[in-house]
């Protein structure tokens, strides 16, 4: 019956009136109320569709207005990043958390989320606990953004333009970004998408920097290769002239796969993740992210 129950919602994600924002709340109701039907399975899913999600999303963007509109996040992106992992170490003394748990939550915070953390954990040679812990805190952040940022940008009346950027720098994942700007408005979903892929590149940079702070051999890195596509398939929008049908069936299809992978996304969180995390961690992620998402906000609207 349980298993039943959750077929029946993910079917019904795919009916045309469902919004980001309504499939990762059918999501986290259905985990939390009856627990992780098939864990693997909506983690793998919720990977695969995202990237596959973003790619298609590129090709309903042009490179000019999308520079045009995404320039002003690019430059504060450079910024945020450096000062939110600055801000994350001070915070993770202050809160006398282990000195590796804070890193990455500090990581997850200033680019990418989730993808940060995968990424750069094995770099610095986190415990298993640590990469677990920091993922669990800066997941059910990414859950609770989902809903305030739309909410919040509404009331100041924010443009599409100012909530992309916002969104892109001040909440966590990629997935998260996509569903709250595409709750917002598409210009806001193209500005957005945008300034995150940038944030996600310095993945690279800064991966290579906490293997120096840490003081570890760096054999591998994490790349988001998807970016690339991402970006390849703007070109292509771009300059090769597709028709205009072909173009809009897969912005399409892309943003129902965002649908379908924030489902996934929150049928991943259960009781078990929140009691995972402890206190301390998850008021030192709160307040780092209220203060990036203040300072950000100010930055935008200014």
């Amino acid at each position: 019956m349980k298993k039943t129950l959750y077929f029946v919602l993910l079917t019904g994600c795919l009916l045309p009136f469902v919004q980001p924002a309504m499939a990762l709340f059918a999501g986290l109701g259905y985990a939390l109320l009856f627990g992780q039907p098939f864990p693997v399975f909506n983690k793998k899913m919720s990977g695969l569709l995202l990237k596959a999600s973003v790619v298609g999303l590129g090709f309903g963007m042009e490179l000019q207005q999308a520079l045009a509109s995404g320039k002003d996040g690019m430059y504060i992106t450079l910024l945020s990043v450096f000062g939110t992992l600055t801000l994350g170490i001070v915070l993770t003394r202050w809160f006398k958390l282990d000195k590796k748990t804070g890193y990455l939550v500090g990581a997850g915070t200033a680019i990418c989320g989730g993808s940060a953390i995968a990424a750069v954990g094995p770099v610095i040679k986190a415990s298993d606990a640590a990469m677990s812990v920091s993922l669990a805190t800066i997941f059910i952040l990414n859950a609770v953004a989902l809903f305030v940022f739309p909410t919040v940008g509404r009331w100041l009346n924010m443009s599409q333009a100012d909530f992309g950027t916002w969104a892109a720098i001040a909440i966590h994942d990629t997935s998260s970004v996509v569903g709250a700007t595409s709750a917002y408005g598409m210009e806001a979903l193209q500005v957005g998408t945008l300034v995150k892929l940038t944030r996600a590149l310095w993945i690279i940079p800064v991966s290579l920097v906490s293997a120096f702070v840490f003081k570890s051999n760096v054999k591998t890195i994490q790349v988001p290769w998807f970016i690339f596509l991402f970006v390849l398939a703007m070109l292509s929008n771009s300059f090769l002239n597709l028709p205009d049908a072909v173009t809009s069936i897969l912005v399409i299809l892309a943003r129902k796969g965002l649908t379908l992978s924030l489902f996934f996304i929150g049928a991943s969180l259960s009781m078990q993740v929140l009691r995972s995390v402890g206190l301390r961690p998850m008021l030192m992620g709160v307040l780092l992210w209220i203060i990036v998402g203040i300072l950000s906000l100010m930055t935008v609207i200014l």
